[in-house]
């Protein structure tokens, strides 16, 4: 390479760590900023980051990551997609015209520009949002168009390292997304302005990332990590010749400079590809980290032509709770030694962003499940374990080789892990249990039950989660108030739902979910299998943090779990009122599934409990039932030979939970922030009688998508983003939900928002609804009187008369 000393990777690291903070701690503090920034400033968002930079590298450092660069610098306010397209002065036009301008993030003004481009604000739509690769999180889209000005902005990622240098005395490895992969994931300010190439700014933007090493070099930085996990995904807008092209072409760049800190490229969430791994090769990059949990050991070539240079084998899962199989791992890294030509260090597959902290403060879980699983602290041990092992010799750590082999038969052998009647029912499912009656029979039979009018509006099922009822549930679960006055408190919140549903004048009601605390783990909680814990909260986006449950059995359903709360909110009402259920592929996507059994069988298995609660809902007199399947696209395969059994699977299990469904009940599904486009077919296949779609926040782009497939059942792209708290306007509404009914037709198309109200106030819930209501009756109107201006004049009264 050209620099005049490479210094020496270290020899465990990991790519990245949760960084919301053991108790949440960032997400208090911006949501405090954002709700009231005189009482608490951008300041106090900025010395928690401090905060969390300083433990995170202190405890690393404690776990085992002892060497320099060995831990990852972050500290990320909200996002780090988002963080590197400001440290590139990727602020939108709408935005700049408003008066915001570029600014380093770990600044007052930088936190106001991260919260308005990531919230929006009264006139300015936010960036559109989106699933980061095949996981839940979820990342802001950079909007990068020909003539979106780029400017170099090094001052966070300079002040993060050396505040943190001053504060522990650890010279640590800054983040940033590569430059490849932050153009790929990034989409034009408008669509007049989409280029044909994504990648036709990557000349620019690398002259940037140019500047930014040399400032960090300046800095005293040794070591600094770029992210490529594009290299792992198909599906780009561009062949994967040009992408290999353009990496080559960006890292002989990025690595020629003689002063600059080395490099360490990541390709996490699967194999990059011999390809991509050759092209590497092929420049001065110092130091590269594979995914060898999804992934396997790179070719004897590409190993060669890398020559001498550092391979970091992530062997340590960063997606999953489940003890790394040390046994596994050893052999792995036995392979990748045997075949590197350079010195391999250890570390993980990927950032730990997607697991909960520390499982040792888990005193709630059931030892043995305790036992079993591995948060990040957990896995941190387990890199350095397996790092001593590598330095030392096997023997070096026969201790925890012995323990985990003692814990994996110890699982393996109880009895919640393999359910005899369980395993029977799912193999006796049969290809017609998967079968409703024919799409056209259904939506007869269901308009003539539910008689709505056109353009019906609903919501996507949850109303605000105010504080009161989130303390109701809390004193419920620690037995301060007892079931009676719980059940009443409850009671109370829907009836409020239903009254101010009805006076919004909405067609199709929900009861809220008051009594949720989480779509996932409400389910988890009621269902054989699962388990929840108390401290396992994972950042999904922004200041959102969720707590997945823990599939570690085979699942059934003892009780019904929705139906009473349903038929309660249906005794309020003349108005159709919607169940409200999970779907099978989003209980394993937002849970830590197990890793013993095969995913499409554990699908089954939740589908058949969800069957059971789709007929005690329809015995309750429940015309409408919604089944909601928003990681559907989440968990697509990032290879595309993969994903035909995917999605096999994955439909086959919804179509197992709604297929013995009346021909008049109406199954609903709902699907959130993903590029639908990819899974039209999919999602047709689900066979759901209404599909609800996020799509105002991407700007409407399923609809023509929608329209281009011909999409023959009845649809609902949103027309209210619900992850900011900006109103819409009612003319932004009504040209959305015109634009819909125009495209795709009137008599197929809903109206309501992207998703879930729950982290909406009311206030805002009720203005928007009423917007949403309004546009809808609006229009309904408009094509009424277009129908009517179309009919021959003689057969206009009739008309008339008719309605």
């Amino acid at each position: 390479m050209t620099t005049q000393h490479t210094p020496a990777f270290p020899t465990a690291t990991v790519l990245g760590y949760p960084r919301i903070g053991p108790d949440r701690d960032l997400k208090r503090a911006l949501e405090a900023y954002w709700k009231d920034p005189r009482e608490h400033p951008a300041s106090t968002v900025l010395d928690t980051l401090a905060q969390l930079r300083e433990r995170t590298t202190t405890r690393l450092t404690q776990l085992g990551l002892t060497d320099d660069a060995a831990v990852p610098g972050e500290g990320f306010a909200v996002d780090h997609v988002l963080d590197t397209a400001l440290a590139l002065g990727a602020v939108p036009a709408r935005f700049a015209a408003d008066g915001f301008r570029a600014a380093a993030p770990d600044t007052a003004r930088g936190i106001e520009l991260v919260t308005t481009l990531s919230r929006g604000t009264d006139h300015l739509e936010p960036l559109e949002m989106t699933k980061w690769f095949d996981t839940n999180y979820h990342y802001y889209v950079p909007e990068i168009g020909p003539d979106t000005p780029l400017s170099a902005h090094p001052e966070s990622l300079v002040s993060r390292y050396r505040d943190t240098l001053r504060r522990t005395g650890t010279r640590t490895r800054p983040v940033l997304v590569g430059p490849v992969t932050l153009l790929l994931l990034s989409r034009p300010e408008t669509t007049d302005d989409a280029p044909a190439d994504p990648l036709a700014r990557l000349d620019d933007v690398v002259g940037h990332y140019l500047t930014i090493l040399s400032e960090l070099a300046a800095a005293g930085v040794q070591w600094v990590q770029l992210d490529e996990p594009a290299l792992a995904a198909d599906g780009w807008a561009v062949d994967r010749a040009e992408i290999v092209t353009a990496l080559e072409a960006a890292y002989a760049r990025l690595t020629h400079p003689v002063h600059r800190p080395a490099v360490l490229v990541t390709v996490g969430y699967g194999e990059a590809g011999e390809d991509a791994l050759l092209a590497l090769a092929r420049t001065d990059a110092d130091a590269l980290a594979v995914d060898l949990d999804r992934g396997d050991v790179p070719s004897a070539a590409a190993l060669e032509a890398w020559g001498g240079r550092a391979v970091v084998g992530g062997v340590v899962g960063g997606r999953t709770v489940w003890r790394t199989d040390l046994a596994r791992a050893v052999d792995t890294l036995d392979r990748l030694r045997a075949a590197a030509h350079g010195p391999v260090a250890v570390g993980t597959a990927t950032p730990l962003l997607h697991v909960p902290h520390d499982a040792a403060r888990e005193t709630g879980l059931d030892p043995e499940v305790r036992r079993w699983v591995a948060f990040a602290d957990q896995k941190v041990t387990e890199v350095a374990d397996l790092a001593r092992g590598v330095a030392h010799g096997w023997d070096a750590i026969a201790e925890p080789l012995a323990e985990d082999a003692e814990i994996r038969a110890a699982r393996a052998a109880h009895p919640a892990t393999h359910r005899a009647e369980v395993r029977e029912r799912t193999a006796a499912v049969r290809p017609e249990d998967r079968v409703r009656a024919a799409s056209e029979e259904r939506r007869a039979a269901q308009h003539a039950r539910l008689d709505l009018p056109p353009l019906p509006t609903t919501t996507i099922g949850s109303f605000p989660q105010t504080a009161e009822i989130r303390a109701t549930r809390a004193a419920h679960r620690a037995g301060r108030l007892d079931e009676g006055a719980y059940t009443e408190a409850i009671r109370e919140e829907i009836a409020r739902t239903v009254r101010a549903q009805e006076e919004l004048g909405l067609d199709v009601l929900v009861h809220g979910e008051p009594e949720r605390n989480d779509m996932v783990q409400y389910f988890a909680e009621a269902l054989d299998g699962f388990a929840t814990t108390q401290h396992g909260w994972v950042q999904s986006y922004g200041s959102r943090c969720t707590r997945p449950s823990i599939l570690f059995g085979d699942v059934s359903r003892p009780a019904s779990i929705t139906v009473d709360w349903t038929r309660y909110a249906a005794s309020l009402t003349e108005r159709p009122v919607k169940g409200m259920l999970t779907g099978p592929v989003t209980i394993l996507a937002w849970s830590f599934v197990r890793d013993d059994v095969p995913a499409a069988e554990v699908a089954d298995q939740v589908a058949l409990a969800l069957r059971d609660e789709i007929a005690d809902l329809e015995a309750a007199g429940t015309a409408v039932i919604q089944v909601d399947e928003p990681a559907l696209r989440e968990l697509l395969p990032l290879r595309e030979a993969d994903r035909p059994a995917y999605l096999d699977w994955s439909v086959g299990s919804f179509r197992l939970a709604t297929g013995a469904a009346g021909t008049a009940t109406q199954i609903h599904t709902h699907l959130c922030y993903s590029e639908f486009e990819t899974v039209l077919d999919a999602i047709e296949g689900l066979d759901a009688d209404v599909t609800t779609l996020e799509a105002s926040r991407s700007g409407s782009g399923i609809v023509a998508g929608l329209a281009a497939a011909d999409f023959p059942r009845d649809v609902g792209p949103g027309v209210w983003d619900i992850h900011s708290p900006r109103v819409p306007t009612f003319e932004e509404v009504a040209q959305r939900v015109r634009h819909a009914a125009h495209a795709i037709g009137a008599g197929r198309v809903w109206v309501n928002p992207d998703c879930g109200l729950k982290t909406r106030a009311w206030p805002e819930t009720e203005a928007a609804l009423d917007r949403l209501v309004a546009a809808a009756v609006t229009v309904r109107a408009e094509l009424a009187r277009d129908d009517a201006a179309a009919q021959p004049r003689d057969a206009r009264p009739a008309l008339a008369a008719e309605r």
